[in-house]
Formats: structure tokens, sequence, C-alpha cells
């Protein structure tokens, strides 16, 4: 298949976003093989003036000029999108889907006129920086060789792990989908707490925000798992004890837990509707 463009993306939002400068900044890509289609002017701008690549807000001259198409719309508006393109969409092509809840046998389905190779990856937004996750999974026509394709787009921002249980991608999505939310609502509240101790609000977030990035470095750098981990700042009788204390009179590791499921069953949710 000739085109033009090795990866066309459909839907240029903040995850698409990512994905693109992880592949341009590791060289993965020049930005004479990307482009990106997006209704929203502003948006299709930003990619064009940041990554200098191709824009449009025509999804059918994308398809039709793109070896792979990462599709990076909203769950709610894919079949809408799928149908405007779906004449379009031969075996050749290889789809990557990045949205959250669709299923790659609902993809299929939207295009069943073909033998539809499509990848399903559920990324973050720590692909900005260099530190995403990515799980991937191959539906029932992608090849090896696609879901290596698929998984070196998404190493260029981070690391991909093969998820071989479609099943369980809405498990990675509360955990690593949405996990980062959870950790800037976590340091939303320490810097808060740092704040009303005392603390300007410019020297409470540098405190939480190196911590985090500390804690976070240690967790993938120790063989400690997090709880050992934890009991090393625990001294008995000491503060962060008595802060342990509290979150556990306040139940606040078991509703924890129901927020990151409440983010897996919303997934499930969105693949139904």
């Amino acid at each position: 298949m000739h085109t033009q463009y090795e990866i066309g993306v459909i839907g240029a939002g903040n995850a698409a976003e990512g994905i693109v400068h992880g592949l341009l900044r590791n060289s993965v890509l020049l930005d004479d093989r990307i482009i990106a289609a997006d209704p929203n002017e502003n948006r299709r701008n930003v990619f064009h003036e940041r990554f200098n690549i191709q824009v449009t807000d025509d999804n059918r001259h994308l398809v039709s000029e793109s070896y792979i198409l990462l599709l990076a719309v909203k769950p709610q508006v894919y079949q809408e999108v799928l149908a405007g393109i779906a004449d379009l969409v031969c075996e050749d092509h290889v789809i990557v889907s990045i949205m959250a809840g669709v299923s790659t046998a609902a993809i299929e389905n939207q295009l069943s006129n073909i033998k539809a190779r499509v990848v399903r990856v559920m990324p973050n937004l720590a692909s900005h920086v260099g530190e995403g996750m990515a799980g991937v999974h191959p539906g029932r026509w992608a090849s090896e060789a696609d879901l290596l394709r698929a998984q070196r787009i998404f190493d260029a921002g981070g690391k991909s792990l093969h998820i071989e249980d479609e099943a369980l991608l809405n498990a990675v999505t509360a955990v690593s989908g949405s996990g980062p939310a959870f950790f800037y609502f976590f340091t939303e509240a320490i810097v808060e707490a740092g704040v009303r101790a005392g603390l300007s609000r410019q020297h409470a977030e540098l405190l939480a925000k190196q911590t985090c990035l500390g804690a976070g470095r240690m967790l993938l750098d120790s063989n400690d798992p997090p709880n050992v981990l934890r009991d090393k700042v625990t001294s008995p009788g000491g503060t962060t004890a008595a802060a342990l204390a509290s979150m556990r009179d306040n139940n606040v590791f078991e509703l924890l837990v129901e927020a990151v499921l409440a983010a897996c069953n919303r997934s499930k949710e969105l693949g139904d509707s």
C-alpha cells in the first residue's frame, strides 16, 4: 500500500498530541510522515505549529493517504466517524484505537466489509513527557507485526504492555489510563494541607511535586513493593504513622479502590453504549 503518510491521526486532542510528540522526539518518524485531522481549527493549528505536520479537517483525505489510522476520537462519536470513512478503509490499513471502552470487535463490526486489522490501545497522559504507559491488544485480524507496530508507536512515549485478554483493558483504563488524574488529585490534597499548615502555596507545590516524583522513581527503581516502601517511611509512633492511622480510620484505602473500580465500570459502560 503506497501512501504519503505512515500515520494518520483522527482526532487531534491531548492524548494524540502526546503520542505524536513521542514519535517525533524519538525520531521514530519524521514530521512529513504524519498527518492529523480534527474539525476544530484551534486543535489543527496546535498540531501544525508545534510539530510542523500536515493537518486537515477531512478524515477521508487522511484515510486515503495514510497507512496506520490512529483513532483518537471520543467513544461517543466513533460510530459516526467510522461511518464517514468505512468505504475507504481497506485490509492494508492498520487501525490503532485509543478509545476507552470500545472493543476491537465493535470497530471490526463497523468495518464489516473487510477483515479490519485493529489494535486497541489504552495510553495515558504521561506520554507528553516520555513516561507514558499503554496497554495494547490486537484484534481478530491483526497480525503479530501489527501489534509490534502499535507497540513501537507507544514505546516512543514511554512503555507498552501486551494485554492478551481484551476484557482486562477496562482495568488498564482504570489503573493507568485514568491513573494520572488520581495522583494529581492526591497531590492537590497534599498541597492544600501544606498551605493550611502555614506553607506558601509555591513552597507547598514544590515540596509535593518533588516528593511525588521521588516516590514514583523509587517505585520503579526499587525491587520493593509499595507496602514495603511505605513501611520504610513509617516509624512507629511517628508523623507518618499518625497520617496513615487517620487514613485507615477514614477508610481511605477502600474509597480509593472503589474509585478506581468506578473508572473500570465506566469503561465497560462506554463499550456497551
